[in-house]
């Protein structure tokens, strides 16, 4: 990631504290906050001050790390058990807040009753976890950008990039690494209404990394695969369920209808970690149903620099916020991880499934 030209994560660990960028804040402000203990930053991953699935997977370890640390040493095992049931319980759909506390877990676990051995391998496992993101990220860019190189004009929805993972991200990896391998990328931002993690953060990091983009409303989006406008489409993954059905976030699937409709080839990028095995289909898949104030109100800038809420709707309505929908794996051209490009289909999937 860069940030005004210098290399920058998106979550790390520091002496532990666990530090990150508070995304909330984009694309106005750059600033990192600390969470110092486990319960903060599982309240940083609840109010979405981290989101993205492998950022969120990688502070879920993090955390697990900063609950081993902290954890009293008559009651290591249950304070730890009770620390990751707690993390377990901030955001429902993505599979990589699974799969970072497990990791986590796994390391204590094997350690037996040797608290000081386990707090160790907690903090060594939970930063070997979010090391691990980051290169799987960096080589799914590797193996995608010839992808894009073929297929320049790209349209994405909400945000998979730097920002959701700790570094490179899934589906903007491949634009980065083909942006910095010499093809003119041209990327359709969708908004990604509720949250507008396009317009906000997808379209901070393309103008940081100097990719040439346009922001355009989610209705946009048909509009410009029908005029062939658009040469692919490439989204990340929260959860990626053993038949190769994908749960992205809310108005994913309505591209991938859009672009079979158009006949334009629909990617989903996404580490290994993603994958759910336990998970048979997307009707399988837990859908996370967020407040209905993020659908009445919209937060913003105003013009005297203060940060403020305004409400969009009328006074007497309520609303209906699902954070996520399932993408069939009917509609998917192929699902791209660091360990190869698949089919969206049972053998593809457990092709390259992490055991």
């Amino acid at each position: 990631m860069r940030v005004d030209g210098t290399p920058t994560r998106t979550v790390w660990w520091a002496d532990g504290v666990v530090k990150m960028i508070d995304q909330p804040l984009l694309p106005h402000r750059f600033a990192i906050v600390d969470m110092a203990t486990y319960a903060d930053t599982a309240r940083a991953i609840r109010d979405m001050t981290v989101r993205g699935a492998g950022a969120i997977g990688a502070t879920g370890a993090l955390g697990m790390a900063q609950a081993a640390v902290a954890a009293a040493p008559g009651t290591f095992h249950a304070d730890v058990a009770a620390a990751a049931n707690h993390l377990r319980g901030t955001r429902p759909t993505a599979q990589n807040l699974f799969a970072g506390i497990d990791c986590v877990l796994k390391a204590i676990e094997a350690e037996g009753d040797n608290v000081d051995r386990a707090r160790h391998a907690a903090v060594a496992a939970a930063n070997a976890f979010a090391d691990d993101d980051a290169e799987s990220c960096r080589r799914i860019g590797e193996i995608g950008a010839p992808i894009v190189a073929s297929r320049p004009r790209v349209s994405t929805h909400c945000n998979a990039g730097w920002l959701a993972f700790v570094d490179w991200g899934s589906a903007l990896s491949p634009i980065y690494a083909a942006h910095r391998g010499g093809t003119d990328v041209f990327v359709f931002v969708d908004e990604t209404r509720p949250r507008q993690q396009g317009s906000q953060l997808t379209a901070w990091e393309l103008g940081q990394e100097g990719v040439r983009h346009a922001i355009i409303a989610d209705n946009a989006t048909g509009h410009y695969l029908k005029a062939g406008d658009i040469d692919m489409v490439i989204v990340g993954s929260d959860r990626i369920a053993a038949n190769g059905d994908v749960a992205n976030k809310i108005g994913t699937y309505t591209s991938a209808l859009a672009a079979k409709a158009a006949g334009v080839p629909f990617y989903v990028a996404a580490p290994t970690t993603t994958i759910a095995m336990h998970t048979p289909t997307g009707h399988d898949i837990p859908i996370e149903e967020r407040s209905e104030d993020e659908v009445l109100y919209v937060w913003g800038w105003s013009d005297d620099g203060r940060f403020i809420r305004v409400r969009t709707a009328p006074a007497a309505s309520g609303a209906r916020n699902p954070a996520f929908d399932v993408t069939p794996a009917s509609l998917i051209t192929g699902i791209l991880t660091e360990r190869g490009l698949v089919p969206a289909s049972v053998e593809g999937i457990a092709s390259v499934a992490r055991k």
